[in-house]
């Protein structure tokens, strides 16, 4: 079994308001990726999500097409220790 890790990811673009979160969330729990996607202040998603390096690698690479009404920008990638989510979620 390939080692658990976390990326923290931000989404810059025009990503709020286009279905980002729920399109995200439903390609995190399709791959079994736990964590949470939320929006910020600043315009962009943020997203904590946790699983194989392959199944984020996957999921960054959704991640800079996003859903079809939106437009990705840039996408931010930091790698850290996984702290072991249960789930996948939405956060307001």
């Amino acid at each position: 079994m390939e080692e658990k890790l976390l990326y923290k990811i931000s989404v810059s673009g025009c990503v709020q308001g286009v279905g980002f979160r729920w399109n995200a969330a439903n390609e995190a729990r399709d791959k079994g990726i736990k964590g949470f996607v939320k929006n910020l202040s600043d315009g962009r998603v943020y997203i904590e999500a946790e699983g194989s390096m392959s199944q984020l690698n996957t999921f960054v690479e959704w991640c800079k097409k996003g859903p079809a009404h939106g437009s990705v920008e840039t996408v931010n990638v930091d790698k850290l220790p996984p702290v072991n989510y249960t789930e996948f979620r939405i956060e307001s």
